[in-house]
């Protein structure tokens, strides 16, 4: 059986892999961030500034970038940002996702019992809602700066906190990043439908699956609407988005087991549509969270 210190050590990539399995890289992979960023700002409302829109192929470029912080040899930069991909809500105490912050979430698992609450709670809704209320402030910058060139460092900075901020949103939206079973159904818990325990399944899904059978067209359709305003209820917006996510776990297991996710097969209309529609609602809620950094920012400090 895998310890939870071995388990987190597949997850983030950050320790030798077990003999017998290889290392792939556990995340969307750049092909399904790219998907769900480019479609999160083709979809933006026109009223957001024309600067933002314009730097479409940027945000999308940014979107795979904290993969790409991943390094066994650089361990402090390693271990800074580990947790902050996923959530592990089985092992979470009730009431500790209504911490306002995350150093009063950990202190919360550590009472309840969790002695490594980062590793073993995980940090992802956090990260997202440190980087929305980073973008509100930069945004809130932006609006008062009279000087051109000082505007323009600051519109920098803006798009790149946007860019990473869709990492953590459509990691989000994959369920393997809000379960204990995140590659494979975890060992030692109970598996009476028989779902696969395969090491290579997170892997296999939202990355090897992705860049065979889905397309652009596939997530660009299923974005309906317009943006919507979550402008005084962001936690709570982000909360029920991980929730929407991690209610998908078992579908996802049992078109595992039913179908397949294969990326050497012939691909299946409901497999292609399930990661579909998970990238789609990645990039629907990145629209959102972008368009309620904007629109909060248009209020000063303390108000909505």
């Amino acid at each position: 059986m895998y310890s939870p210190a071995a388990l987190l050590a597949l997850l983030v990539s950050v320790a030798p892999t077990p003999a017998g399995i290889s290392a792939p890289p556990f995340r969307w992979g750049s092909t399904g961030h790219e998907m769900a960023a480019r479609a999160a700002v083709d979809h933006l409302p026109d009223a957001m500034p024309a600067f933002f829109r314009n730097e479409r192929d940027h945000l999308v470029y940014l979107d795979p970038e904290p993969d790409r912080w991943r390094s066994r040899d650089l361990k402090a930069m390693d271990q800074a940002f580990s947790y902050d991909h996923f959530i592990d809500l089985e092992n979470l105490p009730t009431g500790a996702l209504d911490e306002p912050d995350r150093y009063s979430y950990m202190r919360a698992l550590y009472h309840a019992g969790l002695d490594r609450p980062a590793e073993q709670g995980g940090l992802l809704p956090y990260r997202i809602l440190e980087l929305y209320e980073r973008l509100v402030t930069e945004w809130r910058l932006w609006r008062a700066q009279q000087d051109p060139r000082r505007k323009g460092w600051i519109e920098q900075r803006i798009i790149n906190d946007a860019g990473v901020l869709g990492h953590y949103v459509t990691d989000a939206a994959n369920p393997h990043h809000t379960t204990i079973h995140y590659n494979g159904w975890a060992e030692g818990a109970p598996n009476p439908n028989g779902y696969t325990t395969d090491r290579q399944f997170h892997w296999r899904f939202e990355t090897a699956f992705v860049e065979a059978h889905v397309r652009e067209q596939d997530v660009e359709t299923r974005i309906h609407g317009d943006a919507v305003s979550v402008v005084g209820h962001v936690h709570g917006a982000v909360i029920g988005e991980i929730m929407a996510s991690h209610d998908q776990v078992e579908t996802l297991y049992r078109l595992d087991k039913e179908i397949g996710f294969d990326p050497e097969g012939p691909a299946h209309p409901q497999t292609v549509a399930f990661v579909a529609d998970r990238l789609a609602a990645g990039a629907d809620m990145l629209r959102t969270l972008w368009w309620s950094a904007w629109l909060e920012s248009a209020s000063p400090t303390g108000s909505h």
